[in-house]
């Protein structure tokens, strides 16, 4: 990849609006941020990339005024500055806007923009209709319709990022960072979110764009900065790059490397789903898993492929149809039925339904196991912490303290500590929603490596993905639902991702696999 710092390659260099010159970074004897460097222009989007781990959230908490770097420095409109706070960020027109926003439920849309800068009318009173015009006036600069009266609770993440966005604009802000905005949206709702970026470039603005979704770093960014360790690897226009490009720049290999898919024999039949019905999500949904094989669920959102696992674990319930399990019939609706079984569930929402991230790394990891590692109905320190780190290890989880807690961990090693609580069950059938979702690319390797390898140890696997890279890369056979039922089974010598999006779309496609 080649360094490029002016817009368009060549011509007069325009003076940045940021600037990031050699910042360097320790915590303890952790380097988190090790001379990196690159330019942010108005009227682009520029994408900052790298492996969980890579320094990108040091470089982001930098720009929020929330860490000062050791050495080096940041340049704001030509000048040098010092950001010590929040505050000082702002006050230098950079915004950040989260994965999660943090607005205050009980207030209106209006007066968390505005908080702490509320305009004033007659007698120094808050001039409600004056900040809710003023609201308006942002929202239609951005381009999307919202009551700013109406309460911030209950929102989407999406419009609650927008509601951020248009906090920064009242703010005169001229550089936002978008760290991971789009890990919680639909597509319709990252389109939006496009749309709005686009517009704030289009107006001068330069946006700083933090993804793990490589689709969507081409589809909005101009610009690329690669981390990797720390360190800055390359700064380059996007124009002439592809995937396989940032992958070899990040992690070192090939993209090829992100499907370790192991040969296996399939094995007798584990898992059978007989016409499965839940009245308005799901309807008469049946197939079957064999040892060693993995099953992968295509799908556009909403298409019924989580609530099927969920009602085949018993988390919810089934109004019709049966389970089973190496041919025993579970009953339904209840999760300990199914875990006795062999059935183990990695959610898709990890910190909501995977762990419980104020308590340690060890607990979390054994919570499958309590009752096992239990002596006269109490909890043995030492058996816990040795099948903690029995399974983290197997898994290569990178942790400081298995003390610690659990949500101090980055997302991909949380993902880890998940597998490791349902792996120690030892299970007959694993269940993995989402495996990758939100984790960088040489951690998606690392899972789709385990997961290879436990379909090689004679695992059923049924794997849930949005990702068709990854479930073409990893899956033996796909199963496509549409609008809750299967619509088409396709094996793997005739998948493609033409042939899951036909399926999945209702379409007509010619070829092997394809749906009707």
């Amino acid at each position: 990849m080649s360094v490029s710092t002016t817009p368009g390659g060549g011509g007069t260099m325009p003076t940045p609006l940021l600037e990031v010159r050699n910042v360097r970074k320790t915590f303890g004897a952790v380097s988190a941020v090790a001379g990196v460097s690159f330019p942010l222009f108005a009227g682009e989007a520029h994408a900052l990339v790298g492996e969980n781990g890579a320094g990108k959230s040091t470089i982001v908490k930098m720009l929020a005024g929330v860490h000062t770097p050791d050495t080096g420095t940041l340049v704001v409109g030509g000048a040098d500055v010092t950001l010590g706070s929040p505050a000082e960020a702002k006050s230098k027109g950079i915004a950040v806007i989260y994965q999660e926003p943090t607005l205050f439920p009980d207030l209106s849309i209006a007066e968390n923009i505005y908080i702490g800068a509320q305009p004033k009318g007659r007698g120094g009173m808050i001039d409600r209709s004056a900040m809710n015009a003023a609201a308006e006036a942002l929202f239609a600069r951005l381009g999307v319709p919202m009551n700013p009266d109406r309460l911030a609770s209950g929102l989407s993440i999406a419009d609650q990022q927008l509601v951020e966005i248009a906090k920064a604009l009242s703010t005169q802000a001229s550089v936002i960072v978008m760290d991971e905005p789009t890990a919680a949206l639909s597509g319709n709702e990252v389109e939006r979110l496009f749309k709005v970026a686009r517009s704030l470039c289009a107006d001068g603005a330069a946006v700083l764009f933090i993804s793990h979704r490589f689709e969507e770093i081409f589809a909005l960014c101009q610009r690329v900065t690669v981390m990797r360790d720390g360190k800055h690897i390359s700064t380059s226009e996007l124009a002439g790059l592809t995937v396989d490009d940032l992958v070899k720049a990040m992690v070192g290999r090939e993209l090829g490397a992100l499907f370790p898919k192991l040969d296996v024999e399939p094995g007798a039949v584990v898992l059978e789903v007989d016409g499965l019905s839940r009245a308005g999500v799901f309807t008469d949904v049946s197939f079957s898993v064999r040892a060693g094989e993995i099953v992968a669920l295509a799908g556009l959102v909403g298409a019924g492929r989580s609530e099927v696992m969920q009602a085949v674990f018993g988390v919810d319930p089934r109004d019709s149809g049966e389970v089973r399990v190496r041919g025993r019939t579970l009953k339904p609706g209840n999760p300990k039925a199914a875990m006795r079984a062999g059935i183990a569930l990695v959610p898709e929402d990890r910190r909501q339904q995977g762990l419980i991230p104020e308590m340690s790394i060890e607990r979390n990891a054994t919570l499958t196991r309590s009752a096992a590692l239990a002596r006269f109905g109490f909890l043995v320190g030492g058996r816990e912490r040795r099948s903690a780190y029995e399974w983290t290890k197997k898994l290569q989880t990178k942790f400081a303290r298995i003390t610690d807690p659990v949500g101090t961990l980055s997302g991909g090693n949380q993902q880890k500590v998940v597998l490791a609580k349902w792996l120690a069950t030892d299970p007959t059938v694993l269940v993995v929603d989402e495996p990758t979702r939100g984790i960088d690319v040489g951690t998606k390797a690392e899972v789709h490596r385990i997961i290879s390898q436990l379909a090689q140890d004679g695992v059923a696997i049924v794997m849930i993905s949005s990702e068709l890279p990854e479930v073409l890369g990893m899956a033996d056979r796909v199963l496509v639902m549409r609008e809750g039922r299967i619509a088409a089974e396709i094996d793997r010598a005739d998948a493609t991702e033409e042939s899951v999006m036909y399926a999945a779309m209702g379409s007509t496609a010619t070829g092997p696999g394809a749906a009707a």
